[in-house]
């Protein structure tokens, strides 16, 4: 394993994005053990562009333009759905004194949902496995399997990290009701952020 790929891959999971915010967002409303949950649903998220990736099928998003933006469209229509019910404090931040009664199922179900709707991560995995698996590789299928193996490892460990983090603070967020509108308004505008990033991403 490469120390290439190791920085790269601890970038690009650090970086901000949809599964981060809504892994902090659970850490903040739900504690701990929800934001763990959280983290292992948009790590099972990436299984399905991992799989497209490997077996080529990211080619049919690069080449349809009808396929490309049919997925995306309904991963802007998705984000922005978190984001109307953030503000209603029935989405991914409501913030109770008790922790939710919001199953693990359900979180999983929504982490999972918000990875598969971003075609562009599907082209992401197209375009960066191939640059480390060189052309004298035996077994170029296992290599991009565990590569993707390890990114999948680094994921769920940096997600535990923002969601315990999260969850860390959650008292703090509780006791100042003003802190936790500006934190609601803060999500649901980067959930529409995100969602306008999408929309405008080009294959």
């Amino acid at each position: 394993m490469s120390i290439d790929f190791l920085v790269t891959t601890l970038i690009v999971v650090i970086s901000p994005g949809t599964g981060v915010l809504f892994t902090l967002a659970t850490g903040l409303s739900r504690g701990s053990r929800a934001s763990i949950v959280a983290a292992f649903g948009c790590t099972l998220g990436i299984v399905p562009h991992m799989l497209a990736a490997i077996f080529g099928l990211a080619a049919l998003l690069h080449t349809s333009a009808l396929a490309f933006q049919t997925l995306k469209y309904a991963g802007v229509a998705y984000l922005l759905y978190m984001a109307w019910n953030t503000l209603r404090e029935k989405g991914a931040l409501q913030v109770d004194s008790e922790t939710a009664t919001r199953s693990s199922l359900q979180v999983i179900g929504h982490a999972i949902t918000i990875n598969i709707l971003n075609p562009k991560l599907t082209i992401f995995f197209f375009a960066f496995l191939p640059q480390f698996v060189t052309t004298e590789e035996v077994a170029p299928l296992a290599r991009m399997v565990e590569l993707s193996a390890v990114f999948m490892a680094l994921t769920f460990v940096v997600f535990v990290g923002y969601g315990l983090f999260a969850s860390a603070i959650r008292r703090h967020v509780i006791s100042r009701p003003q802190v936790l509108t500006w934190m609601r308004r803060s999500f649901a505008a980067a959930f529409v952020a995100l969602g306008a990033k999408l929309a405008f991403a080009e294959r």
